[in-house]
Parts: C-alpha cells; structure tokens; sequence
C-alpha cells in the first residue's frame, strides 16, 4: 500500500512539474507583453522597445522539453513570428510604426493564447475600430495602445479568454 502511495506521488508531481514550469515561463512572456502594450499606452517608444527586447529574451529563454509535444508543435509555429514582431518594435524608435508591428505581435500572441494556456488569469482580447487591430490586456478596463492618450477608453473587448 505504502508503495502505491508512493508511486502515485511520484507520478504527480512528474505530471504537475512540466505546467508549472510552462505556466511562469509563458506567464513571464505575457507580463513583458502587457509591458510593451503599455508604454504603447503611454506613447513611450523607448519603453516600449525597451520591454520588446525582454520579451525576445524571455520567448527564447523557454524550455521546449516542458512543454506537452502536441503543444511544442504549436509554440514553434508561432515563436519565430513573435520574436520578428517583437524584434521590428526593438529597433523602431518611432511609436507609429511601433503601434503598427504591435497589432501583429497582439494577433500572433493571442492566436498562440487560444492555443497554450499562457496563464491562468483572464486574457481579454480587445479591438480598437480606428485602427481596426486587437490588442490583449490583463483587465477589462480599456486602455488603448494604437492612439495612447488621444482616444485611451476607445475599444471593446471582443472576447475573453479564462
């Protein structure tokens, strides 16, 4: 009985190890994310470019081996186009065309979020019709990162991922 027990442990904890690893690794990746959306927010291109090389580093810094096979399959089709996005917001100091890669690293990183669990808060994927981009946040409060202060509350959530 003893035995089984243990077994039994032994086989959870190899079970929960690897999400557990996932989860802070890609929790890290949308933390960073959340950053760049929010120096975007805040019209602050240095920042932003700035948190674009911190999400490069963590996207490159994930251990493939945690994650279950038929999810790796999954991130590696989407790793080399988020770090692209991520890269272009990096060297551009100018906030337009930062704003511009950024609607491409958001639909990219929310195609992947539909995917992977990247944590276990709400992500909530939200639209500006102006620019006519999406955009995720952390909250359900809107806060606009393709026009910043000009039209901050401008947008919906358009779904919600839990």
């Amino acid at each position: 009985m003893k035995n089984i027990f243990l077994m039994v442990a032994l086989i959870a904890t190899a079970w929960i190890k690897p999400s557990f690893a996932q989860s802070s690794q890609t929790q890290s990746l949308l933390t960073f994310y959340y950053d760049i959306k929010n120096a975007l927010v805040n019209s602050d291109a240095t920042v932003a470019a700035a948190k674009a090389t911190e999400f490069s580093k963590a996207l490159s810094s994930i251990d493939m081996k945690s994650l279950p096979k038929s999810k790796m399959t999954a991130f590696m089709g989407f790793q080399d186009k988020l770090a692209f996005d991520a890269n272009h917001i990096t060297k551009s100091k100018e906030i337009s065309l930062q704003r511009n890669v950024f609607a491409n690293l958001s639909s990219n990183l929310f195609k992947l979020a539909k995917v992977i669990k990247l944590t276990t808060e709400p992500i909530y994927y939200d639209y500006c019709p102006m620019q006519k981009s999406y955009w995720l946040s952390d909250n359900a409060v809107i806060k606009n990162p393709y026009f910043g202060k000009q039209m901050l509350n401008c947008g919906t959530i358009k779904e919600t991922l839990k």
